[in-house]
């Protein structure tokens, strides 16, 4: 069942550094749980059969040089009109004044005003890229997240495999840690995953042997990151002799991390190996797949084999996040 989550208005009103003009009583406790935005339009002409009132409305010019075009009376039966589906705010752009009717309809019915020196433009992209980001779809799963040459490398794997310790070779090597134990997931759009660290444990990793360490605090703020886009998951499992692992790197196997599908690697585990470097070269070997250069496909074609003639790797979904 699908999670809906809501950010409150006081806190976006923050985060955007609008101006309070008026703000109703019950203007705490209004919370925004949809991306969508509104700029009226045929709303101004009368026509409110699909208006949405979970919808901050906006207006701009455009919208004011509509609305002169109205007497006073006519102009506070429009507003009216809209302000008494109970929209959440109206955000008024350029530091318009808004008019008297504007502020009259807002009391009557307790509709949150503010005002923005942003265009109607610029106000509309940062208004949708902090509610995407807000209100983002997400899961918390346990793993390690860490930045290694720009990638974002998913560390997975059974607790204990090792996981904590190669993030701190990692920081050692000048890489960046995002989470650790916990890795919170938001698919911000259709093709994206961030991850990042509940706050209360943000910075924080366990060592088995030493305890509770703060990243930040011991290797300085060069060493943590609040959040990173995930490119690939790296899972970690205990050395098996009898599994086959996969030595060409022509395999394409996934995990589905809340329907986006994640390039995905098992490194095997054992005493003599140094993970750090493995997942160095496995995230730069990510970017270069990515850039449309595959190694193994070359090295086939050296030997003289015609690559082209290969039947394309099967895509594997090995495990599902939802």
């Amino acid at each position: 069942m699908s999670v809906e989550f809501s950010v409150p208005l006081s806190q976006i009103a923050e985060a955007l550094n609008l101006t309070e003009v008026y703000v109703a009583e019950n203007y705490k406790e209004t919370n925004i749980s949809t991306v969508e935005i509104n700029r009226p339009g045929l709303e101004l002409t009368g026509y409110l059969e699909f208006f949405d009132n979970k919808r901050i409305q906006v207006l701009g010019n455009t919208e004011f040089s509509y609305l002169g075009r109205y007497g006073p009376e006519a102009q506070k039966m429009v507003i009216d009109s809209i302000f008494s589906f109970g929209p959440p705010a109206v955000i008024i752009c350029r530091d318009i004044e808004p008019s008297n009717a504007i502020l009259e309809s807002a009391k009557l019915h307790k509709v949150s005003i503010f005002s923005t020196p942003q265009s109607t433009s610029d106000l509309t992209a940062s208004l949708v890229q902090y509610l995407n980001k807000e209100l983002a779809p997400r899961i918390t799963r346990h793993g390690v997240l860490v930045e290694v040459y720009g990638e974002g490398c998913l560390l997975t794997g059974d607790s204990g495999v090792g996981k904590s310790e190669t993030a701190i070779e990692l920081i050692k090597r000048g890489h960046r840690l995002v989470a650790d134990d916990a890795v919170e997931i938001r698919r911000t759009s259709l093709t994206t995953l961030y991850g990042q660290s509940p706050e209360n444990i943000r910075h924080f990793i366990e060592l088995r042997g030493i305890g509770i360490i703060n990243a930040r605090k011991l290797f300085g703020m060069g060493a943590i990151k609040l959040q990173e886009k995930i490119d690939m998951v790296i899972n970690l499992e205990q050395w098996d002799s009898s599994k086959v692992y996969d030595r060409m790197g022509l395999d394409n196997e996934y995990m589905k991390i809340l329907g986006i599908e994640v390039p995905t690697l098992t490194i095997p585990v054992k005493p003599g190996r140094n993970l750090a470097v493995i997942i160095e070269v496995a995230a730069m070997n990510n970017r270069q797949k990515k850039m449309g250069y595959n190694a193994a496909r070359e090295l086939l074609k050296n030997l003289g084999m015609a690559v082209e003639d290969l039947p394309p790797s099967p895509k594997v979904i090995v495990d599902t996040w939802e």
